[in-house]
């Protein structure tokens, strides 16, 4: 092994972006100091178990720990960045720590719902949120989620598991919009309502008001209202971008990086969800807010650091579990593509389906067959988009690395 230059890298972040890095840092001969800086106590774990295995309650945080701690890595935890100028990171605690290279893994927060009484909910976004949560769902025997993304149905699902009574109001017309055409969220529908979950679509919650008798009640601007027991609100994120704007990084939807991870200042770099990435396959840019993706761009960035090839960003995928059903996702997908099955059937919750705008692959989506997603996103990576006249069950049998 090549011994890498010594210095002083600096991560803020303790999260899967940060503890990868220090890793891969370590494993590619880095021989300075690291110092990984992070708000959150305790190691780092699994984040995508916190509205799975953590709120049902199957696994605790310790069987979900990512991994041992990194030789030669000074963890501090429980310690929140303030500030970073050029040259130190400030905390609210303790002297200043100086960098060489600093890696912003800030990652994102919950976003929180704009309306009178929003802090009467909870949210759910690290494992501290689960123990709270999840004791007031059990409680109250009642769950209302406002918001039917990926969280809110995972925790909509664990809820009901609980035994509680759930009700989901999602803004949009259908539910896992952002990732799935209405085909594919119609069967997600059916399935909540299998297991005794209502949904409504096209809800806008304009109040969150506590009842003397404890029941909250949320009204919609077209007068409709629920109420339970207890809220969850699950209507996205929004990334920690607040250290990028000290330094006077550019910052989009994210804080801007090349794909190096670069951000627009030598020295300092971006992963993860709080990262603007480009997109080397389609164009253009995009911001991952999945575990896969946190991952490959921490690797990518350690890497960079060093001066090493990082080659190009990976294809992003993710999955989300909900009653027992797993659906794997890659790419760029949206409610918006077309969708060609080219396994299966969406009706009998077991297919593959690829997104296509024009005549061009754009991601995949299944449940059942996670070796068609998974080779669907290897060949998305190759050196020619994938053609709409290829499609077909044929088509995925076949032993090819890439669809030239």
């Amino acid at each position: 092994m090549t011994t890498r230059p010594a210095g002083n890298v600096v991560i803020v972040g303790t999260g899967a972006t940060g503890y990868t890095a220090a890793k891969v840092l370590r494993a590619e001969g880095f021989t300075g100091s690291i110092t990984l800086i992070g708000s959150e106590p305790g190691a780092t774990y699994r984040r995508p178990a916190v509205s799975k295995e953590l709120l049902l309650g199957t696994k605790s945080v310790d069987q979900v720990v990512l991994g041992a701690a990194v030789d030669g890595v000074d963890v501090r935890t429980g310690v929140t960045a303030t500030a970073v100028t050029d040259s130190a990171v400030q905390l609210d605690e303790g002297d200043p720590v100086p960098y060489d290279a600093l890696l912003l893994a800030t990652g994102s927060r919950a976003r929180q719902l704009d309306v009178p009484g929003s802090a009467h909910g909870f949210t759910l976004r690290s494992a501290a949120d689960v123990v709270p949560l999840q004791a007031d769902i059990v409680r109250t025997g009642s769950l209302l989620v406002i918001g039917g993304g990926l969280i809110g149905c995972e925790a909509a699902a664990a809820a009901r598991s609980l035994g509680a009574e759930v009700t989901v109001l999602e803004a949009a017309s259908i539910p896992l919009s952002r990732i799935a055409p209405a085909e594919i969220s119609k069967m997600y529908r059916d399935l909540h309502a299998d297991n005794g979950i209502t949904m409504h679509t096209d809800v806008c919650v304009t109040d969150l008001e506590k009842l003397p008798d404890g029941t909250l009640l949320a009204t919609a601007r077209d007068g409709r209202s629920w109420s339970a027991g207890t809220v969850l609100v699950s209507v996205g994120s929004v990334p920690n971008v607040e250290l990028g704007h000290d330094l006077g990084l550019e910052i989009g939807s994210g804080i801007v990086v090349d794909a190096g991870l670069r951000t627009s200042k030598p020295n300092i770099y971006a992963a993860g969800d709080v990262a603007e990435v480009p997109n080397l396959v389609l164009g253009g840019t995009y911001r991952s807010e999945h575990w896969n993706g946190a991952v490959d761009q921490a690797t990518r960035a350690a890497r960079s650091i060093l001066g090493l090839d990082v080659g190009d960003l990976d294809v992003p995928w993710g999955w989300s579990t909900q009653h027992g059903v797993n659906l794997q996702f890659a790419g760029w997908t949206s409610a918006d593509d077309e969708y060609v099955v080219v396994r299966g059937s969406i009706e009998d919750r077991r297919f593959t389906a690829c997104a296509l705008r024009g005549d061009t692959v754009v991601g995949a989506i299944g449940v059942g067959y996670p070796k068609d997603i998974r080779q669907i996103r290897s060949l998305m990576a190759g050196a020619e988009p994938i053609a709409r006249n290829v499609l077909g069950e044929d088509w995925l049998d076949q032993p090819h690395a890439v669809v030239r």
